[in-house]
């Protein structure tokens, strides 16, 4: 809405609005016809554009950049978007709608290293600090906290909702965002997680993002999600909703663990895997992981085996 409609009317640029509701075809082939140079999307889209099975047969070489942003995306998505959808000047950017349009965003010249592993740096006449939840104390750089922004970009507050605002806004202005983001010595922000998504697992956090990157690096992975669902020992058990690419081999549980054996920590490997077609998501195509917990513990029967959490 802003960074698209709004920018691109306010500076004249021709915007394409390829279907009534997003078709990955119907914007692939919007791009070819009308030679678009930016395509804009959150990285499920991109997903499902780089999934069609006849992904190849599209011209896209007009493409030359774009935003990607909504949700954390999977470095290999952006890899191949630089690569095969010829989007060598695409940026990340990161925001809410709580603080439209942005509060990070990598450049168009920045390596492929921080335009694929970071959201970039803080923007001009915005503020940003990572602070550590319990205390409320910025932490120190390379260390993990909740991401905070101040600025121009802060909404005054949630209609008449005062005690909502309150929370989400502190007595200096500071905007709560709930995601858990690292800083580098340069000044580069990675986003590793939510707070209310982390899995807390007998008693080792775990952020599903962490996981979600790696098992998106097996071949027959289109896509990839990872909640906590209630266990009776652990307190929690991490559950993947796997999307497979086109034709692949089912995978199960065993399958994944053989996978991750070696690659990643035992605690960090799903107990749980779950072949999905789609995901719950939201009209701007945003993933709804309670939707997703809930719909698990139905399909796992884990309720019925009275287990908390």
């Amino acid at each position: 809405m802003v960074m698209g409609n709004l920018g691109a009317t306010t500076h004249g640029a021709c915007i394409v609005l390829p279907a009534p509701a997003f078709d990955p075809a119907a914007t692939l082939q919007a791009v070819q016809d009308e030679q678009c140079t930016a395509l804009y999307g959150v990285p499920t889209m991109f997903i499902a554009e780089l999934g069609l099975t006849n992904f190849d047969s599209y011209d896209l070489s007009s493409l030359r950049t774009g935003i990607m942003a909504g949700s954390p995306c999977p470095i290999e998505v952006m890899k191949r978007c630089v690569s095969d959808m010829h989007m060598a000047e695409v940026a990340i950017c990161y925001g809410m709608t709580e603080t439209s349009p942005v509060s990070t965003q990598t450049r168009r010249d920045d390596d492929l290293d921080r335009r694929t592993s970071t959201v970039g740096r803080v923007l001009p006449h915005v503020e940003v600090k990572l602070v550590d939840p319990a205390t409320g104390l910025v932490v120190e750089r390379g260390a993990t906290g909740e991401l905070c922004t101040r600025g121009y970009s802060v909404m005054l507050g949630y209609w008449d909702e005062p005690a909502k605002t309150a929370e989400a806004i502190d007595q200096a202005r500071w905007m709560h965002t709930g995601d858990l983001a690292v800083m580098r010595e340069d000044g580069y922000v990675n986003i590793v997680g939510r707070i209310k998504d982390m899995v807390i697992r007998g008693g080792e956090n775990v952020y599903p993002r962490e996981i979600e990157e790696f098992l998106y690096t097996h071949p027959a992975v289109a896509d990839v999600q990872v909640i906590g669902v209630p266990d009776a020992k652990y307190g929690e058990e991490l559950c993947a909703w796997i999307k497979l690419k086109p034709d692949a081999e089912p995978l199960d549980a065993d399958a994944v663990r053989e996978f991750a054996t070696g690659k990643l920590a035992r605690f960090k490997i799903p107990k749980y895997v779950l072949l999905v077609d789609d995901f719950p998501m939201t009209v701007t195509g945003k993933i709804r992981k309670v939707e997703m917990r809930e719909t698990s513990v139905g399909l796992l029967g884990l309720a019925d085996r009275g287990e908390g959490g």
